[in-house]
């Protein structure tokens, strides 16, 4: 019998610590979803839009009925929310000669409205913890109009109900963009950008009919949209966007500059001379201070000013400039005297000749009504407003006011105080913007720089709804994912 310390002893292999210590391999990614299941997801994203869209292009009858669309359309979750206001505006602001007139579309436009309100309650810790403190400040800013209105609005309830109408949008289009991942951020930012596209697609071939496409005024084009400075704004927001995603990236696309080019013409075809020069102001302005606000180097801001494909197009079209400099200048006198509408030499003087007059009604007011103004959404003279009320309520369901520069029509309404909150806010947005990057810094400049010469940033029922989505978009860019699930 043989001895077990004869037995030859099997040596156990040893392994290095490091690897028998390893962590265990990483789960495979889950593969994407086929097709077929991913198809009904699209149509329930895009199908209730086009409804709405057809039934608003349909008759009178059905006009109506597009707006309860995009009210339920809205409450079925955040990104269908930004979407519904979205396609609210295109709605609000089609051609007279394409779409018939929808005789509750002042009614219909608050039920979006409170449908947006609505769904973003109901998917934020609004009612369980604190929002997010620019959602709450955006909120008591809406709480000092409201009561501002009360105590010293020459019409109280016009300006509750404009004070309440623009709370009620910004804040929610505020939650819902924060509340958002990243990734869906950036995919319905994007969806915005080729909205904005389409409209320019659609617009184009209507240059061959003047009666529609040169409505109002024979001269400026106005395409799909009601007047020809709601288009030409709408293309200088594209313009400016396309140019900032052209700097913004370090391998642009060409067709990107395709896109930029269209815009600039529409613009000038729109002749909005505030367009043009809100679209050159905010990038000149967003590559001077984009850097500081942001706290980050210029070329990581704009990496695209080291793209050899960038600037073989810059090369490629300012040959093309001196070109055609001669054309570019008749074109551009043209586009400043408005074909030869108005006549005026320069800038300076075109602003003066548009703006002047209701300048002075302005700062009259604010002589008299230095410290709390006349009231919100109120016009310089408001014994001559013409408000439109509902027939049921008697609610104010329009009150259109035209003011040209909304600074000084921010102090006439709600006075120095006023305007100090107000100003504080917008500077805490465009930080926000900033630290998302050159794309959100410069569509907020070119609203900021629009409403100098268009005061449309109160006006979420008409045009300003545009500008109000695309700000709750570019203050969100600047907020972290932990930050922006708070909603």
């Amino acid at each position: 019998m043989r001895n077990r310390l004869d037995m030859p002893v099997q040596h156990q292999r040893l392994m290095p610590a490091d690897r028998r210590m390893a962590p265990p391999p990483r789960a495979r990614p889950a593969p994407p979803q086929p097709r077929s299941r991913r198809a009904p997801a699209l149509l329930w994203a895009y199908l209730p839009l086009l409804l709405a869209l057809a039934l608003r292009l349909a008759s009178e009858e059905t006009a109506d009925i597009s707006y309860l669309v995009l009210a339920v359309y809205a409450l079925t979750g955040r990104a269908q929310a930004i979407r519904a206001l979205a396609m609210l505006w295109l709605l609000s602001m089609l051609n007279p000669e394409l779409a018939p007139t929808a005789s509750a579309a002042g009614i219909g436009r608050y039920a979006v409205l409170l449908g947006a309100g609505a769904s973003a309650m109901l998917r934020s810790r609004l009612l369980r913890a604190p929002a997010r403190p620019f959602t709450m400040a955006t909120m008591l800013l809406g709480v000092f109009i409201a009561i501002h209105a009360l105590l010293f609005s020459a019409i109280p309830d016009v300006s509750i109900l404009k004070a309440v109408s623009w709370t009620l949008a910004m804040a929610s289009l505020i939650s819902h963009w924060c509340g958002l991942s990243p990734a869906q951020r950036q995919g319905i930012a994007g969806e915005l950008f080729l909205l904005l596209v389409a409209v320019l697609a659609a617009s184009l071939p209507l240059i061959a009919s003047p009666a529609i496409g040169f409505k109002v005024n024979g001269t400026g084009f106005q395409g799909i949209l009601n007047h020809p400075q709601v288009f030409g704004s709408a293309m200088g927001l594209l313009a400016a966007w396309a140019t900032a995603r052209l700097l913004g990236l370090s391998r642009p696309p060409y067709w990107l500059l395709g896109v930029a080019g269209l815009a600039l013409l529409a613009v000038l075809m729109s002749e909005a001379r505030t367009a043009g020069l809100a679209m050159a102001a905010s990038m000149v302005l967003g590559i001077l201070f984009g850097p500081r606000l942001a706290r980050r180097p210029l070329f990581k801001m704009l990496p695209g000013l080291r793209s050899g494909r960038l600037w073989t197009m810059f090369s490629a079209v300012l040959l093309a400039s001196i070109v055609a400099a001669p054309l570019i200048a008749d074109r551009f006198q043209t586009y400043i005297t408005k074909s030869n509408r108005v006549e005026v030499t320069g800038i300076v003087e075109a602003f003066n000749n548009s703006r002047g007059g209701l300048m002075a009604s302005m700062l009259e007011n604010i002589y008299e009504h230095p410290w709390f103004g006349i009231g919100f959404g109120i016009g310089s003279e408001p014994e001559i407003m013409v408000i439109e009320r509902d027939s049921v309520f008697g609610l104010p369901t329009s009150a259109v006011v035209e003011k040209g520069v909304t600074p000084i029509a921010v102090v006439e309404e709600m006075g120095v105080f006023g305007a100090l909150l107000f100003g504080i806010w917008l500077l805490q947005l465009l930080r926000s913007a900033a630290r998302g990057g050159f794309e959100p810094l410069t569509v907020s400049l070119t609203i900021v720089m629009l409403n100098f010469g268009e005061a449309t940033l109160f006006s979420p029922g008409g045009t300003g709804l545009l500008s109000l989505i695309l700000l709750g978009w570019a203050f969100s860019s600047g907020v972290t994912r932990t930050e922006g699930r708070r909603g």
